[in-house]
């Protein structure tokens, strides 16, 4: 199986291209957040302030990484479950997001979303955190940083191992793979 090699900001051509069921490797920089920063984020417009950081073309990894030991720059770095960002992505995706990394289905307001915006969604092994550490070459905390693990961090990554799970297209493997293991079950 080829790997397709990919570099952010992540430009709607690239999205476009990427099919479910696409491994990839993503080298670039990608944005931390998790459930208290997407949180804060949204009370923030509500109130007329602006977004941390401009979300055009942009991935945000959805971890809350492990406090880093001596000598690390990060801890275990591994995926959280993406359902409980559900509510806010479709704000972040209409201002731009190309794509996010987690685990676990996303809504079907949030598949419609990415869409409409050419977004894609990528999965990466929960458990697999301390393999994932070390793609992750520089940390930086750009907001929240009293949000601890939850602060939205910029990290570069390098050679980033995922799958696209849903494409722009609205291919879904959670759906189709499920399927396929369904029907053999019975047969």
């Amino acid at each position: 199986m080829a790997v397709v090699e990919i570099k952010t900001p992540l430009d709607k051509k690239t999205r476009k291209k990427l099919r479910a069921g696409d491994h990839v490797r993503i080298s670039g920089i990608i944005y931390t957040a998790r459930d208290a920063a997407h949180k804060r984020m949204m009370e923030a417009l509500e109130k007329g302030l602006p977004l941390p950081m401009d979300f055009a073309d942009e991935i945000i990894y959805y971890v809350g990484p492990c406090p880093a030991k001596p000598g690390e720059i990060i801890g275990s770095a591994g995926p959280t479950t993406s359902g409980r960002m559900d509510i806010y992505t479709p704000e972040l995706l209409d201002r731009g997001l190309a794509g996010m990394i987690g685990k676990g289905n996303r809504s079907e307001r949030v598949i419609n979303s990415m869409m409409s915006n050419d977004a894609v969604y990528f999965a990466c092994v929960g458990g697999a955190g301390a393999l994932l550490q070390d793609c992750i070459k520089s940390v930086e905390i750009i907001a929240y940083e009293d949000l601890g693990t939850e602060a939205i961090r910029k990290i570069e990554v390098e050679d980033f191992p995922a799958i696209v799970v849903i494409d722009t297209l609205g291919n879904n493997l959670y759906e189709t793979e499920r399927k396929k293991f369904t029907n053999k079950l019975w047969i």
